[in-house]
């Protein structure tokens, strides 16, 4: 049996057949997920934001222009999601999107160090602009080509390359002030 395309879903889901909504749910939730995950850094609000993300494609189902990719349109949708969903966040007075008293002073022993690399990234990613965060995202974790990130953010290929590049640069700087010996090994210049 031949593998079912994800142009065939999608006319399928169009007709009617809830097998083909499941499936392309099934193949796209976990990286959507991911997606919404480092955009927002909080697992329930990541959830939050997969199960937003399905119900406005499946709405929109019918606007996917079949020549295109599928892929930047549903990261696109992903994307936006995540961006509203920070927006709100900002309005509120009573939540922070990072917590500052986490970030210490330089010199002021290794108690900065107890957690993981993982969530130290997890934080600079959060302290990116969010178009810089989401292009890092779409082109690192993703693995989206510039022009497919650059077909989902609506932008040209160069300012998607810019964006990674900067993401790149802030994210090193943030893990060099946490972690001078990654400085010193070089590893921080691969980012």
């Amino acid at each position: 049996m031949a593998a079912v395309t994800v142009k065939e879903l999608v006319q399928q889901s169009l007709a009617g057949e809830r097998a083909s909504t499941s499936a392309i749910v099934e193949q796209f939730e976990g990286r959507v997920f991911g997606l919404c995950y480092r955009m927002l850094g909080h697992r329930a609000d990541a959830e939050d934001a997969t199960q937003e993300t399905f119900i406005r494609v499946f709405r929109s189902l019918h606007r996917w222009d079949p020549t295109r990719e599928f892929l930047p349109w549903l990261f696109a949708i992903a994307g936006n999601r995540c961006r509203t969903m920070l927006s709100k966040r900002s309005r509120q007075a009573h939540f922070r999107l990072i917590d500052e008293t986490i970030e210490q002073p330089e010199g002021s022993g290794d108690s900065g160090r107890e957690g993981d690399l993982g969530e130290e990234v997890q934080l600079a990613l959060a302290r990116l602009k969010e178009n810089h965060r989401l292009a890092f995202v779409l082109f690192h974790d993703q693995e989206l080509s510039y022009s497919e990130i650059a077909e989902s953010l609506n932008c040209p290929v160069g300012t998607v390359k810019t964006w990674i590049h900067r993401a790149r640069k802030e994210l090193a700087r943030w893990l060099a002030r946490r972690y001078p010996e990654l400085g010193k090994d070089h590893a921080l210049h691969e980012l």
